[in-house]
């Protein structure tokens, strides 16, 4: 496992798009019929590979130029609280792994390394959305159920 660099924007795209593929469900439906999406992805991620609050990890594939894997984690300042003591979040976006590379060891390897950057990062609380085959690994990881409700709002 590794910190991603510009040469990976490629494969990051990549994995990002094959995570949505592998959602589904009425959120991500219908999902865009344009790829327009994945150009504003990779000019986000070149940013946000250089971005203190972000750390995004990968495994490397078998053959050059491919990447296994990856994970992404941010950390966002909200305000101090009764129940967040500093108002740092970590935020695990996104772990995912190549169908050819699954069960490997490869998401846990990322999760614990963004674990650790969070610690270091002295985060208060870290927050994920589970897909249905990584809860179990979350939750092996010490991750519960969050007690908020979500919600969300679509301009």
């Amino acid at each position: 496992m590794r910190q991603a660099v510009e040469y990976d924007l490629v494969e990051l795209v990549r994995l990002r798009a094959l995570l949505f593929d592998d959602l589904g469900g009425d959120f991500f439906n219908p999902a865009s019929t344009e790829d327009d999406w994945l150009d504003t992805l990779a000019v986000v991620l070149r940013k946000q590979l250089t971005e203190d609050g972000v750390r995004i990890l990968v495994v490397d594939g078998d053959h050059d130029d491919c990447l296994a894997a990856c994970g992404i984690g941010t950390i966002e300042q909200r305000l101090p609280g009764p129940h967040l003591r500093n108002g740092r979040i970590g935020h695990v976006i996104g772990v995912v792994t190549d169908p050819a590379y699954r069960r490997r060891g490869h998401s846990r390897s990322i999760m614990r390394g963004l674990l650790d950057w969070f610690g270091d990062s002295d985060v208060a609380r870290v927050d994920l959305y589970a897909s249905a085959e990584g809860e179990g690994l979350y939750r092996e990881l010490g991750f519960t159920d969050h007690p908020d409700p979500s919600l969300y709002w679509r301009p």
